[in-house]
């Protein structure tokens, strides 16, 4: 199996169980090792009080594209810590997309940076996710 196979198998274990994503009307748009790009349309249960997209679902949408690059490798990872800088307002109708790539990785550790776009292409918020491997394996690999 290759890398890429791997993280393709290693997303379709994770998003059949993924209920909660789901029912954020997410989808999975790209998958590589190390990389994830999920989208996700601003719909009216998602806007607040100014009108604009509640900041809880886009750390949603950034944290689940997190959690999908930093599970691509079939070594399960959960968050350890996030954080997240909100840079523009996302409208209603607006369609999201979080581009998620690990850029580092020593031991159970690792650090990936996801970028929440608008449908125009720009930055609404940056978010950072360190990730901690734990006990076993979204798929089963044979030889």
């Amino acid at each position: 199996m290759t890398p890429q196979q791997l993280a393709e198998a290693c997303a379709a274990a994770m998003w059949a169980e993924d209920r909660a994503s789901a029912g954020l009307g997410m989808r999975i748009a790209r998958i590589a090792p190390g990389e994830a790009d999920l989208t996700m349309v601003v719909e009216p249960r998602m806007v607040n009080g100014h009108g604009i997209c509640h900041g809880g679902f886009i750390f949603a949408l950034a944290d689940s594209a997190f959690a999908f690059a930093c599970n691509s490798f079939n070594r399960r990872a959960v968050a350890q810590s996030n954080s997240i800088t909100y840079l523009r307002p996302a409208k209603l109708g607006d369609t999201l997309t979080a581009r998620a790539v690990q850029t580092n990785a020593a031991g159970r550790s690792g650090i990936t940076d996801v970028t929440v776009s608008d449908g125009e292409g720009k930055p609404v918020a940056v978010f950072r996710g360190l990730s901690r491997i734990i006990e076993g394996h979204l798929v089963e690999v044979t030889p």
